[in-house]
């Protein structure tokens, strides 16, 4: 399945050069609700919840795409306000290697209180709590890819871990945004040997409605 990936120009033309993607980690994702969609009323399962949490972000990142590259609020949340560029990929719709997100109120207590008890949560609910957000985020269409950090793995000179691309992570797309000064050009000089299997188009704002485009005129190509 064809899915997209948001960055700012100086990463997006970086990740190109390098042929990699920045992992999330848990404590950095923007929704201090992640992983925590229950009610946590209880005191007992809002600390157990939380040490749970905090287990999981030190041993699991994530890669974060999306259905959808038309939506102007994810080029302005990231794509430093459509002056960067989405990158598309196609990645096999296996449920083992990408997960969608459910865009829920709240999961139950019991799922909750049977996952942080070692004896009874099972990875299918961890899954499950990974991949729920508020239903509020269900503009993003998200899917996600999860990774193990690995400490050897860890960049030294950023302290980030990374994912290359792969065949299964194959990059087909560059989508440049409608305010951005990025030339075809700087694309192509990044991607290299990469260039020839790569489609690169300029967005623009619809004429019609509160979408992005794909920028049909030549001269917007050069």
């Amino acid at each position: 399945m064809t899915l997209y990936h948001f960055n700012s120009r100086r990463f997006g033309l970086e990740n190109l050069q390098r042929r990699r993607l920045k992992v999330a980690t848990i404590a950095d994702l923007n929704d201090p609700f992640e992983l925590l969609c229950v009610d946590l009323s209880d005191q007992d399962l809002r600390k157990k919840m939380r040490a749970w949490k905090l287990n999981l972000a030190s041993r699991f990142g994530m890669l974060c795409f999306s259905t959808d590259w038309t939506n102007p609020v994810h080029w302005s949340h990231y794509a430093d306000k459509h002056k960067g560029i989405c990158l598309g990929f196609e990645i096999p719709a296996d449920e083992d290697l990408l997960v969608p997100v459910t865009y829920d109120e709240m999961r139950s207590i019991e799922e909750a209180r049977q996952l942080v008890d070692t004896r009874k949560g099972s990875a299918k609910m961890m899954k499950k709590f990974l991949s729920t957000k508020f239903h509020h985020w269900h503009y993003e269409k998200e899917h996600r890819l999860f990774v193990e950090l690995e400490p050897k793995d860890k960049d030294p000179v950023t302290g980030f871990w990374f994912q290359d691309f792969t065949a299964k992570i194959n990059l087909t797309q560059v989508i440049i945004g409608a305010e951005s000064d990025i030339t075809h050009e700087e694309v192509k000089t990044v991607l290299g040997n990469l260039a020839d299997g790569v489609t690169v188009t300029n967005a623009r704002l619809a004429f019609t409605s509160f979408d992005v485009a794909t920028e049909q005129l030549k001269r917007m190509q050069k």
